[in-house]
């Protein structure tokens, strides 16, 4: 009988407890749905009214990480922690100190992500170069930044190093520089041959004629070219063309034009000179 009763008294405790720990998982669960729901709800809301995802997302980020600890003070204080809780906080003085050195990288990180929000450098979409990794920004987290780097790798670079390292930014506004070195046989008509480039330059699909207008002139005496430098401006914010593809095909109708209109761009010359007077030794390879 006596067995009997133990067990029986064990069994009200282990049921009580269970019932503890399974109201303790729905609460959770429940702030859980609630922290991403209302961080969805926040961001939409904020980037309709200031047209900036990064900064959006990042406040209802943070939003939904308050949601969720306050979902854990709950938990704790639905399985009986509060008093847990309330030593932790008495001692939150003696142990600051300890757990601030220990997540100093964190901490840092955090920081710099806030300070990176409100600064905004760059935006989601922007192409950026920072400290030798260039990309494509996808997000900016509490953490780290997200970059799609040209090859299809996503790099998660720390807020921290971004804060702290030269940051260049491609795109930011909405315009960007892409040159190329033409060259010229000596004795041509160079000034006909600049108004050639110019007339084929704006033909091409990508390249801006009106805002900022592509350049032409004339940048070096080679050894065996007048080397000319074209350039021309691309519109970041419309990316119906790569501007990889704007490139080559300004390349490409620049040469066709200059083909077209009979003017030769040879290849570097070597002179050889021979003093002695003797004939030069060429050597033919023997014909399988």
């Amino acid at each position: 009988m006596e067995e009997l009763k133990f067990l029986s008294a064990d069994w009200a405790t282990v049921k009580h407890w269970l019932i503890i720990a399974g109201i303790a998982i729905a609460t959770f669960l429940f702030f859980l749905f609630l922290a991403r729901k209302l961080r969805t709800l926040l961001s939409k809301r904020l980037i309709k009214r200031m047209d900036d995802d990064l900064l959006a997302n990042f406040l209802a980020g943070i939003f939904g990480s308050i949601v969720l600890l306050i979902g854990l003070l709950v938990v704790f204080r639905i399985i009986g922690l509060t008093g847990v809780i309330s030593g932790m906080l008495a001692g939150a003085g003696i142990s600051a100190f300890i757990i601030g050195f220990a997540l100093k990288d964190i901490g840092e990180n955090f920081l710099a992500g806030i300070i990176l929000a409100f600064k905004r450098p760059f935006r989601v979409g922007d192409v950026v170069d920072i400290n030798g990794i260039r990309g494509q920004v996808l997000t900016l987290n509490l953490r780290d930044t997200q970059i799609k780097t040209g090859d299809g790798k996503d790099v998660f670079i720390p807020n921290g190093i971004i804060l702290k390292n030269p940051l260049i930014n491609f795109t930011i506004d909405g315009f960007l520089r892409y040159d190329f070195i033409v060259g010229l046989d000596y004795g041509s008509d160079y000034q006909a041959a600049i108004e050639v480039i110019k007339s084929a330059i704006v033909e091409v699909p990508g390249v801006l004629d009106s805002s900022k207008l592509p350049s032409v002139w004339v940048t070096e005496m080679a050894e065996s070219t007048l080397n000319i430098q074209v350039t021309f401006w691309v519109d970041t914010f419309e990316r119906a063309i790569s501007d990889a593809v704007v490139k080559s095909s300004a390349i490409l109708a620049v040469l066709g034009a200059l083909e077209k209109a009979d003017f030769n761009m040879p290849a570097r010359i070597v002179e050889l000179k021979n003093y002695q007077g003797k004939e030069l030794k060429t050597s033919v390879p023997n014909s399988l």
